[in-house]
């Protein structure tokens, strides 16, 4: 295994992880990705502008939020559909996600994702939201794994054999044994298929996000796979120490982090230089909250439209708000955001004195979706 299995808290408290990490570097099949900590997909956050902002603080790799199949057949070059599909030039690579019901528009969908120029094609197996699971999507397959397997295999067959297909999977639909030889079932399969990753969250689909990540089944999981599959881990990734805690303890070869991204990117250069042997970096101060936020409305901007941007990157400011120190007070001034000049009078409010952020505890993640 690339990583040591010492407990967390034997760890060095100044560079945890630093030792183990110096020299790794995560590939997913022929796609070199490097510094192996990555921001996942979050449905209705990891749109272009979180992730380019994410790329340029340091995660290596980045996936864009979840897609139905149908969707992806029926989308058009309509201004507000269009871009959905859009990827910046500097954020390759890039893994598109999606998500289906029946095998055969999950292959046909997954090929839009090829045409549109994503890096890497990511099946989804891990969402559990209700709706979702009512229509016999995303982590519902865990359930039937012969269906996920066949969705496995077509996908594998569609998409052209330089691209990488991977999955995206909880550890089963509940803590029942059946549910647990399905996981590994569907597994095998990816593996036989010829997937090159799957991404494993610690939680069953039951659980959605309450109760801790079982990052021990992690560690069970990449002694099954050994070599023949790249494991990422998943599930309660909020701060640099957790990325090399679960690398750690389980021998993933990589981490994605969801929630703990979201208004935070800052992780992952806080992650990176925990692996170059350096003290964590203190939190940003509030003048680079401020410019970080104003790059991120300027994304958004390109990205949807003057008009459609500031009621879109609202929820992003309030999550960026966390790192304030008086974040209550800051929170509050972007929940009453409209326009960029509302933006504008909450950083000449809040952000206009150049204090220290503040780590962001981690009660204030709340239950984004993971994709």
């Amino acid at each position: 295994m690339p990583f040591d299995t010492a407990p967390a808290d034997v760890a060095d408290s100044q560079n945890p992880g630093a030792e183990t990490l110096a020299g790794e570097q995560l590939s997913i099949g022929n796609v070199p990705i490097g510094f192996p900590v990555v921001q996942a997909a979050l449905s209705g956050y990891s749109d272009l502008p979180m992730r380019v902002i994410a790329r340029r603080h340091g995660a290596s790799y980045t996936v864009c939020e979840v897609m139905l199949d149908q969707f992806l057949l029926a989308l058009n070059e309509r201004k507000k559909t269009k871009h959905f599909l859009d990827i910046h030039p500097d954020e390759h690579p890039v893994g598109g996600q999606l998500m289906g019901a029946e095998p055969e528009q999950f292959s046909l969908g997954a090929l839009k994702l090829v045409e549109a120029g994503f890096d890497v094609i990511d099946v989804n197996f891990g969402c559990p939201v209700k709706k979702v699971l009512g229509r016999c999507r995303g982590g519902f397959h865990l359930s039937q794994p012969d269906v996920a397997i066949e969705i496995l295999r077509r996908t594998r067959d569609v998409v052209p054999d330089h691209l990488p297909v991977t999955v995206k999977m909880r550890r089963g639909i509940d803590d029942s044994e059946q549910s647990r030889d399905a996981f590994f079932q569907i597994l095998d399969g990816a593996i036989d298929a010829g997937l090159a990753a799957a991404t494993v969250h610690g939680r069953t689909v039951q659980q959605r996000y309450v109760g801790p990540s079982r990052w021990q089944f992690l560690a069970e999981v990449k002694r099954h796979v050994g070599d023949a599959l790249r494991i990422l881990g998943s599930g309660d990734l909020f701060s640099a120490e957790d990325c090399f805690a679960m690398m750690r303890q389980t021998g993933v070869d990589g981490v994605t982090v969801a929630r703990g991204a979201i208004g935070n990117p800052w992780i992952f250069s806080q992650a990176r230089a925990l692996a170059a042997g350096q003290p964590l970096p203190a939190p940003p101060g509030l003048f680079e909250q401020a410019d970080v936020m104003r790059e991120h409305f300027s994304l958004c901007e390109a990205t949807y439209t003057a008009q459609r941007a500031p009621l879109l990157m609202r929820k992003f400011a309030i999550k960026y708000s966390q790192s304030h120190p008086e974040h209550e007070t800051a929170r509050l001034g972007f929940a009453r955001m409209r326009s960029r000049e509302d933006f504008e009078r909450v950083l000449q409010e809040h952000y206009s004195v150049d204090r220290p952020g503040r780590m962001i505890p981690r009660d204030c993640h709340g239950s984004q979706e993971e994709g």
